[in-house]
Formats: C-alpha cells, structure tokens, sequence
C-alpha cells in the first residue's frame, strides 16, 4: 500500500518516515515540505533506513491509500478545506485540529478496540499519557485530580523558540501553561462519555532538559486498596498491545518505543498513578503507525517492536 506525508520536516514526521520506511507492508508515495523541497529525506533526518530517492517534494496527489497528516495545529483544517481527498483514503492527523470532531475517530487504541475509520485524529503526547493512566479507575474518581508531567524538548517542535534552546533547556526545568494546556480539552472529551466523575483536572506540564520522553504523576483521593486497583488495570489493559502495568518505571525503559508503562500506587488513601511514554512514538508517530495497521488489518505491533535506549 502507498502512503504520503504531508509536513515531512518536523520531529514526529521523521519518526514517522522512519517507521513507514521499514514497515514491510508500506512505500511512501511522496513526503512534502515548503521549508525543505528538493532535498534528500535520508539527509535531512539523518536516517539511513529512508529510502536514498525520497525527497522532499511541494506537491501532493491522491493515488495512495493513507495520508498522514504532520503539520502546525490548524493546517490540517486548511488542508481539507483547500483539497477535496477521496473518501476511500484513509486520513491520519497528527494535529489538534480534529481531535473532538466527531466525524474523526479519536485514536487512542486502548478504548477503541478493534473499530476502525478512514478519518482518524492521533492524540496529543500528554493526553495519551494522562489518559492511559487513569482510564481504568475513571468510575472511582470523584473529585478533583492532579496530575504533574515533565516532557523533553522535542515536545516542542523543531522550530527554535525562547525554551527551546540547548542553552536554555539543559539542567534546567520550568512549567508552561499550568491548568490550561490545550491537550486537556480531549482528554475531557474522553472522560466525559466514560462515567468520570472527575470536577477538575489539575494539570501542571513542565519542560524538562532532555530530549524526549514524558514522566507523568496522576493522583487523587480513593478508598479503593492496592489489591483492587492492581485487578482493575491488569484487567482493563488485558490483551492491549504496548500499555503495560509495571512497577518501578522510569523513561529509559520506554524512550524510542511504542510503549506506555503505568504503575498504580495506594499511598496514604490517595491513588498515585505514574505513566511513562516517548512523546515522539507512543505520542506521536507510533501511535499514528499503530492506528494505520489496526485501519488496514495488519498485526498492530508491525514495525513497532522497538527497543529502548536503555543506556
């Protein structure tokens, strides 16, 4: 099958290229980038898995079967306005654009089983972290949650900005955009049809020095024990491909793969729930892959058994 990208220069895309370029069931059609057209993929991710002939191109066309969408929040909404795709393609937004646009499947794979949809907006990297969390207990929240999570700079973007700096980001740590990140609003989408009793949700997202990964503490008053907490995720998470329960996690053992560890602690009558992902895979291009093989009925771990830094 044929696929193409659209926005090829940003950081998830080039682990998205990465991954399309090894997925035995895959040829990327074309990759497009204003900023970059002309030159050669392989060299500008500096990875020697892309194929040698990929380039950079400005146009697009239809005759492939996915589309992944990797540009700016908002540009996706500018894409279909400006060009009518046929509905027999298959369309992977990477973007906040649709993420809680009905006519969209939200595609966090761990609540929508085995259903499928041509037209399907990818979660941001928080939201998947935060909501993989505390997905299973959502029935036993019943007040405000608080939920602290440091991400790398990659989070970011590739453009340079103030807090994107080398100089700026290492050894150093900052907060940005505390209780109103824009990630909250579909993760309030998701919980609101799962019997949440949820009245807030405290999210405070800091910047970490470190390039990618997320580390992220929920935790909320309960009367459930350490016994029931632990059945309630193994159960709910039974059978799913990269969402694991674990203990003692930390981000070296998820950084560049598709997983998302999560280990649920009662301490002193609070749930502490601790979820660890790569904000480029898991949060991201993964995840978008990950989408694509349950769309087209390929294995979903196609391609995405991949092993952690580690050292």
């Amino acid at each position: 099958m044929k696929a193409g990208i659209i926005g090829g220069a940003g950081y998830a895309a080039g682990e998205l290229i990465s991954l399309l370029s090894r997925h035995p069931e895959v040829e990327i059609a074309f990759v497009t980038s204003k900023s970059q057209a002309g030159k050669s993929v392989r060299e500008f991710h500096t990875d020697r898995g892309i194929p040698a002939e990929l380039n950079f191109e400005i146009e697009h066309h239809f005759e492939i079967d996915v589309l992944f969408l990797c540009g700016g929040h908002g540009y996706s909404k500018t894409f279909f306005l400006e060009n009518t795709i046929p509905a027999h393609i298959t369309v992977i937004d990477l973007s906040t654009d649709f993420r809680t646009d009905e006519s969209f499947l939200y595609g966090l794979p761990e609540i929508n089983g085995k259903k499928t949809s041509n037209r399907i907006a990818n979660p941001g990297c928080f939201a998947t972290a935060i909501q993989l969390a505390l997905l299973p207990v959502l029935e036993h929240v019943n007040g405000q949650v608080h939920i602290n999570a440091i991400t790398g700079s990659t989070g970011a973007g590739q453009a340079l900005t103030e807090t994107g700096h080398f100089s700026w980001r290492s050894s150093n740590v900052s907060s940005y955009k505390v209780f109103e990140h824009q990630h909250l609003v579909e993760i309030e989408n998701t919980f609101s049809g799962r019997n949440a009793s949820i009245t807030e949700l405290n999210f405070v997202p800091l910047r970490g020095p470190f390039t990618r990964g997320i580390y992220c503490t929920s935790y909320f008053d309960t009367e459930l024990n350490q016994k029931e907490v632990t059945e309630m995720y193994h159960d709910f998470y039974y059978g799913t491909a990269f969402t694991k329960i674990a203990s003692g996690v930390d981000l070296k053992q998820v950084v560049q793969t598709n997983f998302c560890l999560v280990e649920p602690k009662v301490i002193k009558n609070k749930l502490v729930v601790t979820s660890v992902i790569d904000n480029l895979l898991k949060g991201a291009a993964g995840q978008a892959v990950q989408n694509m093989n349950l769309q087209f009925g390929f294995p979903e771990e196609m391609t995405l058994n991949l092993k952690p830094g580690g050292y």
